[in-house]
């Protein structure tokens, strides 16, 4: 295996025919246990007039009816706190684990059972053998290790490899800072706006990340990871590489990973996931190259199975060899792109955070920043961007970036204006885990 950049060669570089017997193998597989022992499948099969035995070529997937978090979510109020989708009880599990919270809704919970949990190691394994972690590594884990899934599984994945594992829970980001210099970490992993933080930080302490043994950054949380211009941003100022990578509570673990040849996308984990790109009005399937919603089927997580799970991340699917790594697996270009619900409609024009991200991250100034959504007394949406410059930042240098900024944003969406304000330093929110920078205050948000 050593001599090889995947973990798992043999499904890794499988031919594209073989990857599809194997996943309609254990499609049957999983919805013969789901029909079996989970009520809610029991009850959504029998509505759709779904049965295994009609599983006859990977397309016949379109006759398993899709599940929402809508869905999921009033199953765990009827029956709570798990709901209907689990195939057994806690008494089945060693793991209690929540989503994280941050949109402001009940949090979805879910169970593992110790088969589950090994299984998400190795999937973390997949994406940290493929950026190039090795056993001599020194992994350090900037995470608070809560209930929300986050980098537990990474954490297992580590231990998996062989290589030394620091968790970083519980402590300030000035603590962080130090004992990942302090410990000679090789490895870092944290959410992409957590990785600018601890940098700042540092630069704030007079230590030079750059100068640091980091090499490699793993970044989840957030689709900031595959943004050209924040990706450029945190490798500069910690002089290593950032690979990226995203999952889902729903999954327990990551379902797509940036190998080391870094091809501007991720690769899909297709021996143990069905990804489908839908049209999100429609749900009828897209082509490669073509922007949609991912519908994800997850063969791993046994206690709570996933078939055709609605995630609302937007993602454009192209195929592997877009990638020179030699690995057979699709890749999503650009990663998650979004979610289907983060574009905001102002004025007339299509605002995605995404798009704002990245002109934002042409200018190096900006330690941290918030987009405001109002509505004037006329009725009028107005879109304003806060940003916080470093504390000794003169007031002669504001204007020339003010100026810039409301340009670079205006000539990204249609000439849209947006208005550029200066926040006072520590004024706005900072996040370990997902940042929520967009802030909708009008009374009836467009398109939110």
């Amino acid at each position: 295996m050593a001599a090889s950049e995947c973990w798992n060669p043999k499904a890794e570089t499988a031919s594209r025919d073989e990857l599809a017997a194997l996943q309609l193998v254990k499609l049957r597989r999983l919805c013969e246990w789901a029909a079996a022992r989970s009520p809610w499948y029991r009850e959504s099969f029998r509505q759709a007039g779904f049965e295994p035995e009609q599983l006859k070529t990977l397309d016949d997937l379109r006759r398993i009816p899709m599940l929402t978090r809508d869905q999921w979510m009033a199953s765990q109020a009827e029956a709570p706190p798990f709901g209907r989708l689990p195939v057994a009880g806690p008494e089945a599990a060693i793991r209690y684990h929540t989503t994280s919270g941050t949109t402001g809704r009940e949090p979805l919970r879910a169970l593992d059972s110790a088969k589950d949990w090994a299984w998400q190691a190795e999937m973390w394994c997949y994406g940290l053998w493929g950026f190039g972690v090795r056993p001599a590594d020194v992994a350090y884990v900037a995470f608070g290790y809560g209930s929300f899934i986050g980098f537990w599984g990474l954490h297992y994945g580590l231990e998996k490899i062989g290589t030394l594992n620091i968790p970083g829970g519980a402590q300030t980001t000035e603590s962080r800072v130090k004992q990942i210099v302090n410990f000679g970490a090789t490895v870092v992993a944290s959410t992409p706006t957590y990785a600018l933080r601890l940098a700042q930080e540092a630069e704030r302490l007079g230590i030079d990340l750059a100068d640091s043994p980091v090499e490699r950054l793993i970044l989840s949380g957030e689709p900031a990871g595959s943004i050209p211009q924040t990706k450029g941003l945190i490798e500069r100022l910690w002089g290593a590489k950032a690979g990226d990578t995203a999952g889902m509570t729903e999954i327990g673990t990551i379902m797509i990973f940036e190998c080391s040849h870094q091809p501007g996308g991720t690769h899909i984990i297709e021996d143990h996931f069905i990804e489908e790109v839908v049209d999100p009005a429609s749900g009828e399937p897209v082509g490669y190259g073509e922007q949609g919603e991912r519908v994800v089927t997850s063969f791993g997580r046994g206690i709570m199975p996933l078939l055709r799970y609605r995630t609302a991340d937007l993602v454009c699917k192209v195929p592997a060899s877009r990638c020179t790594c030699g690995r057979s697996f699709d890749l999503y270009e650009g990663g998650i792109l979004g979610r289907v619900d983060d574009m905001k409609l102002v004025r007339g024009t299509n605002v995605y955070p995404r798009a704002v991200e990245g002109v934002v991250r042409e200018f190096p100034m900006v330690e941290e920043f918030q987009l405001l959504l109002t509505r004037d007394a006329a009725m009028l949406d107005r879109i304003a961007l806060r940003v916080e410059l470093p504390p000794d930042a003169g007031d002669d240098t504001w204007p020339e970036i003010r100026d810039a900024l409301a340009k670079a944003l205006a000539e990204a969406h249609e000439g849209l204006r947006f208005e550029v304000e200066r926040a006072a330093p520590g004024e706005l929110p900072r996040f370990e885990l997902k940042a929520r920078r967009t802030v909708d205050q009008r009374d009836q948000p467009i398109g939110a």
